[in-house]
């Protein structure tokens, strides 16, 4: 199976400039994008309340990653502008991407950042997809769900994704008893949770499990 790469900006935006950045990000950074080839799509996670975005794109290999890296630096600064915000950027691997059904509008997203000892993470990457995703599937309101990893630093950072802020919320207690059990036997450090407005999902990246 081929690898596909991606890159997430987190954008620490002014809450009252996220509307037009969602529509910055929708007319300019999504047209940009589409144009570079061997770029597979965009999402958009945002948090109303605290301003944290997280717009992440795909792409086909590590080369046309990194080869774009110039063009995705100019987007990223014009976005920041939009958002009123400051951003950092990392690169993952997309270890798993498995959807039930397309998201729709109203989708909300569940995401998990975690550290553990890098060599490690496979080990970690195969709990996940044998341990934890059978079970998200079986929650009411599942739509898809993602796992990336980065190998250097031993992180990985999950996104479970609901039809609605409802069927994410009547799972939350589920969902944290099953990251708690998994985390532990992979030996693993939650280092942060978040829960987001799925505003754009144009992701695109194939079925992986």
């Amino acid at each position: 199976m081929p690898i596909v790469f991606a890159r997430s900006t987190t954008i620490h935006a002014h809450p009252s400039y996220i509307d037009a950045g969602i529509k910055h990000v929708r007319d300019i950074v999504m047209p940009a994008l589409a144009d570079i080839d061997g770029c597979l799509g965009l999402s958009l996670l945002i948090d109303r309340g605290s301003g944290r975005c997280i717009a992440t794109s795909s792409w086909r290999d590590g080369d046309v990653l990194r080869s774009s890296e110039g063009m995705a630096r100019m987007l990223r600064d014009e976005a920041a502008r939009m958002f009123h915000a400051t951003t950092d950027v990392a690169n993952w691997e997309i270890a798993v991407m498995h959807r039930d059904h397309h998201a729709s509008r109203g989708s909300c997203c569940r995401v998990t950042w975690v550290e553990l000892d890098p060599a490690q993470l496979e080990r970690g990457a195969d709990m996940w997809k044998m341990a934890v995703l059978p079970r998200m599937e079986e929650l009411e309101g599942f739509c898809s769900a993602s796992l990336m990893i980065d190998r250097t630093r031993g992180r990985g950072v999950s996104s479970l994704t609901f039809d609605s802020a409802q069927a994410m919320d009547r799972n939350k207690e589920r969902v944290d008893g099953i990251r708690a059990e998994v985390t532990r036997a992979a030996g693993a450090t939650v280092l942060d949770t978040g829960e987001f407005e799925l505003a754009i999902a144009h992701l695109d990246v194939p079925e992986m499990v």
